[in-house]
């Protein structure tokens, strides 16, 4: 946690889960300046805000689709951890051009923000679906890792570098399949909703994804995909599990 000693931080989307997990970390590990909440939802910052209470936290509302205010937002920040989507996979097929503006064009207003702001580092947070997509959120998301690589040559001689983290679903996450399966089960529900009966997911704990992010940009020198070892299994075993009566 050396590298964050006296620096400042911004995270976009960071009242999200990964956001505030990765917060409640950095407090007890790292001795950092000052970390930027940046997002659009002013009641989660509130409530972001009451549960921290830390005089080093800076809570900035704005949209990642408008680069005047990230330029605003970025001003002396050394790190930047993007994590603001849109995530949601029906909704994406829905609103293709909502999903469109946050995932693709707001990765590109991030890029451009950080090199005009001179941003140290920037990491970006991907999904395993962004390998070979097969639905617009995926697509979306591999646009945004393709965006990010090809940012270390729009960079040119500046130090600003970018890299991203590709990982699988985050457990108990909100919008993960796991709670939606707790919640169906306690509502005694003798159906539960499965795609193929060979779906399959990769998953990963909220502690291990800050921890692997934190690391990926402690150790980044521009233009990696990280990717962590994840544990998978089959959808209908997970939903035996949770009920075996399902």
């Amino acid at each position: 946690m050396n590298f964050l000693k006296n620096k400042i931080l911004l995270i976009t989307g960071g009242t999200g889960s990964f956001g505030n997990a990765a917060v409640e970390y950095l407090l007890k590990k790292s001795k950092f300046k000052k970390i930027i909440i940046f997002s659009r939802d002013e009641n989660k910052q509130y409530l972001m805000q009451n549960r921290f209470k830390d005089q080093r936290l800076r809570f900035f509302i704005g949209d990642v689709r408008d680069e005047d205010r990230l330029l605003m937002a970025f001003r002396n920040v050394d790190f930047v951890i993007h994590a603001a989507a849109q995530k949601h996979v029906p909704s994406a097929e829905y609103n293709p051009i909502e999903c469109i503006k946050t995932n693709v064009n707001g990765a590109q207003s991030i890029i451009s923000a950080a090199i005009k702001s001179e941003v140290k580092k920037v990491i970006n947070l991907s999904t395993d679906k962004a390998c070979n997509p097969i639905n617009l959120y995926g697509a979306s998301k591999l646009c945004a890792e393709k965006l990010f690589i090809n940012a270390n040559q729009l960079a040119g001689k500046l130090e600003t570098k970018f890299s991203t983290v590709r990982y699988g679903n985050v457990i108990a996450s909100r919008g993960s399949v796991i709670p939606l399966f707790v919640d169906l089960s306690r509502q005694k529900n003798t159906k539960i909703p499965l795609t193929h009966k060979s779906m399959t997911r990769f998953f990963i704990t909220l502690e291990q994804a800050v921890n692997f992010v934190i690391s990926s940009l402690d150790n980044m020198i521009g233009g990696e995909i990280f990717i962590p070892k994840m544990h998978s299994i089959f959808i209908d075993q997970l939903i035996k599990i949770i009920n075996p009566k399902a």
